[in-house]
């Protein structure tokens, strides 16, 4: 599983959301966050704005619901156009019948899960799902310092989907930056999101190629 940098417009000109995507041409996916001031103190997008981001973007959505009731909405965002939609475990009533739901869409399942909650859960439903996001800060809101005890997470995640043969990847989120990037991926993870350490840079389609190069370090068993 090659190296996948998909940035967050979170830390994009939500007034100018267009041209904020061509700026991050060079990316494998646009990460969208949808928040609804219940599940994370903060409120961001919805179904319509999501929509019409996947009709003007020439890259993937690579949707996180940040939102209660995960059961009854992550459907919708299929349907919006998102090639990848992750719901929280939090959230999500019947995970399995969910990511099923998902999948027969024709999109990518995933299954994030906070700082906080345990990922050993999620082992027996690798077969039933493409992704798995562990979440390095609380979720809510963007520019926060990486929490480096998500590492062993991460680690003993990786180790359990080799050990399933499973086709996984495994996406963090949260302070993601050239600084962090390479420990991340030496703990396994394969798919990075990154808001202001790519937004936050003059020239955001450089800093996705720098992390791109430094999130090809090798996995350490």
């Amino acid at each position: 599983m090659g190296v996948q940098i998909n940035p967050s417009i979170l830390s994009a000109d939500f007034a100018n959301l267009e041209r904020e995507l061509g700026r991050i041409a060079g990316a494998d996916a646009v990460h969208v966050d949808v928040m609804d001031n219940h599940f994370v103190p903060n409120l961001t997008l919805g179904l319509p704005v999501v929509r019409r981001i996947a009709q003007v973007s020439a890259m993937p959505l690579d949707v996180h619901l940040m939102i209660e009731d995960a059961d009854r909405w992550a459907p919708a965002y299929a349907d919006a156009g998102a090639a990848s939609v992750t719901f929280h475990a939090e959230a999500a009533q019947a995970p399995v019948r969910l990511a099923r739901e998902l999948r027969s869409a024709g999109v990518r399942a995933a299954v994030a899960v906070r700082p906080a909650t345990p990922v050993e859960p999620l082992y027996d439903l690798l077969g039933e799902i493409d992704m798995v996001l562990v979440m390095t800060v609380d979720p809510g809101f963007g520019g926060q310092a990486f929490i480096d005890g998500m590492l062993a997470k991460v680690r003993r995640l990786r180790a359990a989907v080799t050990a399933a043969g499973a086709t996984v990847d495994i996406q963090v989120d949260g302070g993601v930056s050239a600084s962090t990037i390479a420990r991340i991926a030496r703990a396994g993870a394969n798919v990075f999101v990154a808001g202001s350490a790519v937004y936050g840079e003059a020239d955001p389609a450089d800093a996705i190629a720098r992390l791109r190069l430094l999130g090809d370090a090798p996995y350490e068993v």
